[in-house]
């Protein structure tokens, strides 16, 4: 992977970093010695720094080398730039760096086996080195750009299906005495007998033929009651189940964590919250 001058990388990029420029920061130890000067940075396709382009000065020898990023901690409001331990012989064990040349794998490797543990037994291979294989070169992230993560509860509310009861329809019989009118018709038999007054005229009696045994039939009826039963559909029962809704408002305490800034000296923090 090519690396790039932060210049030609990025033209606009002291307005990308605020204004701040890593060019001509001094360098010094976390002890305070000035070993020498910011020239230039070199970053990778993705815009990534990777190195420190440092013009070193120990004793009267001025060497530029390159400097992993990782293992500098650049503090603008002060106008430094600062390295935990780079000895006078790890200097003289770095090759040297030119604006003109072109930094590849094997130029590269020469610089990391300068920092890297004399102890370390590691093999790299140039088909599949990437820079996480030397993240205490390069990556910032371990000792100034930690991540601080705040806390907050939230109330989460689930719905459980519960048997709240049931409802059960049978029948059973019930009975009553029931009743009913039938008007009934009944037939008898009226008697009349009519005596013949005695201004009517006399009946010759030798044209009656007085006989007995004469009978006259009426015959005579009446109504009976029939009484049945008959089943009918008094009503029809329908059962179904609807759902009603409503709402349920649970209160609980919920906590948060805030985060709280105690500085000591004059500081300039730029504190701002970037959404994830």
């Amino acid at each position: 992977m090519p690396l790039h001058k932060l210049e030609s990388f990025d033209p606009t990029y002291k307005e990308t970093f605020g204004g701040d420029d890593v060019k001509g920061l001094e360098l010094y130890t976390e002890g305070g010695t000035h070993i020498g000067s910011v020239d230039d940075a070199l970053v990778d396709d993705e815009g990534k720094f990777r190195y420190l382009v440092i013009n070193t000065m120990h004793g009267s020898t001025n060497k530029t080398i390159l400097l992993p990023i990782g293992l500098s901690r650049i503090a603008y409001n002060e106008s430094r730039v600062y390295v935990d331990g780079l000895s006078k012989e790890q200097v003289e064990h770095l090759p040297e760096y030119k604006d003109s040349m072109v930094v590849d794998y094997d130029y590269e490797e020469g610089v990391r086996q300068a920092y890297r543990p004399t102890t370390q037994n590691t093999t790299y291979n140039r088909d599949t080195y990437n820079y996480q294989q030397d993240s205490n070169l390069y990556d910032l992230d371990a000792r100034d750009n930690q991540t601080f993560k705040l806390y907050e509860e939230r109330l989460i509310a689930n719905k459980n299906r519960v048997k709240a009861g049931e409802v059960t329809l049978g029948k059973h019989i019930e009975t009553e005495t029931a009743t009913v009118t039938v008007p009934l018709e009944k037939e008898r038999v009226v008697i009349e007998r009519v005596s013949t007054p005695s201004s009517e005229a006399v009946v010759d009696s030798t044209i009656i033929n007085f006989q007995e045994g004469e009978i006259a039939r009426i015959e005579v009826y009446e109504e009976t009651p029939e009484i049945r039963k008959e089943a009918y559909v008094r009503e029809e029962v329908r059962i179904k189940k609807i759902v009603e809704q409503e709402n349920f408002e649970a209160k609980e305490t919920i906590r948060r964590e805030e985060l709280d800034i105690d500085t000591q000296g004059d500081l300039n923090i730029n504190d701002k919250k970037t959404n994830m």
